[in-house]
């Protein structure tokens, strides 16, 4: 089965009445938990940004007290299953914002594991490369808002 357009599935919902559109929206949440979390965003966290973004430090620091020191394989791992949870929860979102400040968290909590960076290349270039990505986000936002950004890139 081929999968329909984007422009076709839009068309096919403007026709669709509010109801049937609610039914469909509630079936394709059962399929797939990202689908149901990416409806709880746009249901009920959209309007606070902040809130959002605190609700998932929260996860991130958790996560982070639940890594396994013991080598830095451990260590490896449980990094890129929190930058996955972040991305995550920055596309639900899709604003710029959130994916800076997400990632400016997780340098800043990775920053506090100093000595472990220091000793393994992976986890150095885990850090390098998401400050990079961090600084090609802030290139796309309001002269403003990166000057705010950069200064707290230079912090890291």
């Amino acid at each position: 089965m081929k999968a329909a357009t984007i422009n076709e599935l839009k068309q096919e919902l403007l026709n669709t009445p509010p109801a049937k559109v609610t039914e469909l929206c509630l079936r394709l949440a059962r399929f797939k938990k990202e689908n149901k979390e990416l409806l709880t965003y746009l249901l009920f966290e959209a309007h606070d940004t902040t809130a959002y973004i605190e609700n998932v430090k929260i996860e991130m620091d958790n996560q982070f007290e639940e890594m396994n020191k013991s080598n830095a394989y451990f260590m490896k791992k449980t990094l890129r299953k929190i930058l996955r949870t972040a991305n995550k929860y920055s596309r639900y979102s899709g604003l710029a914002q959130v994916e800076i400040e997400l990632l400016i968290y997780f340098c800043t909590r990775m920053k506090e594991l100093n000595a472990y960076i220091k000793s393994s290349t992976v986890l150095s270039n885990i850090y390098n490369n998401q400050l990079k990505k961090i600084t090609k986000a802030v290139d796309t936002l309001h002269e403003d808002l990166q000057y705010d950004y950069l200064r707290e890139i230079n912090k890291l």
